[in-house]
C-alpha cells in the first residue's frame, strides 16, 4: 500500500516535512490493523517541537483565541505551551471522571461504544474564543465533542488545529457541520 502524500497547510515551507519526519508509525497498535502515528520523536527533538508550538501559536493568535482547550492526552502536551507563549489560558478536556470539581460534559460516539470528555464547569466564559488543539485528527469524533463542548460553556470556537490529519479516515468531512464556519488547520495532512 502506498502511503498518502503529505501537505502542510499554511505554514511555512518544509515545515510539514520536518514534523512528518519525526512522526513515528507503529503497526498493529492499539489493536491489530491500526497504524499508530506515535509523536514522541517529536517531542524529543527540540528544533522540531519548536517549530510545532511557533506554528501552533501564530494560529492561536491570528484567530484571537483568549483560552486554548487541549484534548487528553497528546493534546495538552501542544497545548499547554501554544497557550503559554500566546498569553492566554490553557483548559483540558478530559476523560470522563478525570477533572476535580463541577464539569461539563459531551459524549460522542465509538466504533466500540461511546467515550466521554469534560472540561471544568467554569472553565470558559461567553467572552472566550477558543481554540481546540489536538495532536490527529482521524475520525473526527473527539475534535467533534470538544467544538460542541466549548459551545454548550457558552464560548465562542475559534477554530481547531492539529498537528496530523489522516485524511483518509474523512474526520474533517465529519467535523464540518460541528464548525459552523470556524476554521479546521491541519499542520500535516496525509
Amino acid at each position: 500500500m502506498t502511503r498518502p502524500a503529505a501537505t502542510a497547510e499554511g505554514s511555512a515551507e518544509g515545515l510539514g516535512d520536518l514534523l512528518l519526519s519525526r512522526i513515528r508509525d507503529v503497526p498493529d497498535y492499539p489493536k491489530p490493523g491500526v497504524v499508530f502515528k506515535d509523536i514522541t520523536p517529536l517531542l524529543a527533538d527540540p528544533a522540531a517541537f519548536g517549530a510545532l508550538t511557533e506554528a501552533l501559536v501564530e494560529r492561536c493568535v491570528a484567530h484571537g483565541a483568549t483560552k486554548v482547550v487541549g484534548l487528553e492526552a497528546r493534546g495538552f502536551i501542544l497545548a499547554a505551551p501554544v497557550a503559554l507563549q500566546a498569553g492566554v489560558g490553557f483548559v483540558p478536556a478530559r476523560k470522563a471522571g478525570k477533572l476535580p470539581g463541577p464539569t461539563l460534559g459531551q459524549s460522542y460516539a465509538l466504533e466500540y461504544g461511546t467515550a466521554e470528555i469534560e472540561i471544568h464547569a467554569d472553565a470558559l466564559t461567553a467572552e472566550d474564543r477558543v481554540l481546540v488543539v489536538d495532536d490527529v485528527l482521524a475520525t473526527g469524533g473527539t475534535a467533534e465533542a470538544s467544538v460542541q463542548l466549548v459551545r454548550r460553556a457558552g464560548a465562542q470556537v475559534a477554530g481547531v488545529c492539529v498537528l496530523l490529519e489522516l485524511g483518509f479516515l474523512d474526520g474533517r468531512e465529519r467535523l464540518a457541520p460541528a464548525l459552523e464556519g470556524a476554521a479546521l488547520e491541519s499542520l500535516v495532512r496525509i
